[in-house]
């Protein structure tokens, strides 16, 4: 989903007009309606203070994830934490070969 779906969406389920979040953002009105149609890109603080309003991560609103508040770590299981953790752990290089390797585990389970 395109980020200025969600921004519309998020504005609509707050019961909030252009002309509110416009000025809670200190920009014109018309700047903003410009952002919920996606004539045009909105500038990324702007997109902070409305993750900010709204109480939702950067993630949901550019469409990354479906949860508000984005992926925390308590809502990682005790193994994806385990995962991750051994993750960061390894090297650039082995990073990208364990990305490389996934993806070709993926590929083979998808047949």
């Amino acid at each position: 989903m395109a980020y200025y779906r969600r921004i519309r969406e998020l504005r609509e389920d707050n019961d909030k007009t252009q002309k509110d979040v416009a000025e809670y953002l200190g920009t014109p009105y018309q700047y903003y309606a410009v952002y919920e149609k996606g004539g045009t890109e909105i500038p990324f603080e702007r997109a902070i203070m409305l993750a900010k309003y709204y109480n939702v991560s950067l993630d949901y609103i550019a469409g990354l994830t479906n949860n508000k508040r984005g992926l925390t770590a308590s809502e990682l299981s005790n193994t994806q934490r385990q995962l991750l953790s051994a993750v960061e752990k390894l090297s650039p290089e082995a990073k990208k070969d364990l990305i490389s390797l996934l993806r070709t585990l993926i590929t083979i389970l998808q047949k």
